[in-house]
C-alpha cells in the first residue's frame, strides 16, 4: 500500500511517498521539499519605508515615531502560509491520488491547516500526529504513525 505524508510547520513543507511491497520493509521517499519564506525573518526588514517610520516631527527632538496603531500583519502573514500550506496538500493528495495519507504539523497550527483542506481531502486523512517533524530524518519519519 501506498500512502504520503505531509510533515509541516509555518517554515518547512515536505511531502514523502510511503511505499510498501509484500515481503519487503516500508520505503520512505521525498516528493516535495521546499522552504516558506514568508515566515522568515523580522517583518520591519521585509515590510519598510526606506530609512523607518516616516518622519512626521514628532517624539524627542524631532526624531520620527509610530503612529501607535496596532498592526496584526504576524497574524495575517500566519493564515496566508497556513492556507497555502493546505492548498498545497489538497493538490499534492489529489495528484497523487492515494486513498489515504498521514499529517505532522506542530499543535499551534496543526487544526488551522486541517480546517483549511478540502472535504474530500480531509476525508482521506488517516493520521494526524500533533508534532513538528520537519527536522526528523525521513528513516524515522514512518515510526512516529505506526505508534
Amino acid at each position: 500500500m501506498t500512502k504520503i505524508i505531509a510533515v509541516v510547520d509555518l517554515g518547512h513543507f515536505k511531502a514523502y511517498r510511503v511505499s510498501k511491497n509484500p515481503n519487503e520493509s516500508a520505503r520512505v521517499d521525498l516528493l516535495d521539499s521546499y522552504d516558506i519564506l514568508d515566515t522568515h525573518g523580522k517583518c520591519t526588514d521585509k515590510y519598510t519605508d526606506a530609512e523607518g517610520s516616516f518622519c512626521r516631527g514628532e517624539g524627542k527632538a524631532g526624531v520620527a515615531t509610530g503612529s501607535g496603531e496596532p498592526h496584526n500583519l504576524g497574524i495575517e502573514i500566519e493564515k496566508r502560509v497556513i492556507m497555502r500550506i493546505a492548498k498545497d496538500i489538497n493538490t499534492l493528495v489529489a495528484k497523487e491520488g492515494y486513498p489515504k495519507w498521514y499529517l505532522a504539523a506542530g499543535e499551534r497550527i496543526n487544526n488551522q491547516i486541517v480546517e483549511n483542506l478540502d472535504p474530500s481531502i480531509k476525508a482521506k486523512l488517516d493520521k494526524n500526529v500533533r508534532s513538528d517533524l520537519t527536522k526528523t530524518d525521513k528513516s524515522e519519519i514512518l515510526n512516529h504513525f505506526e505508534k
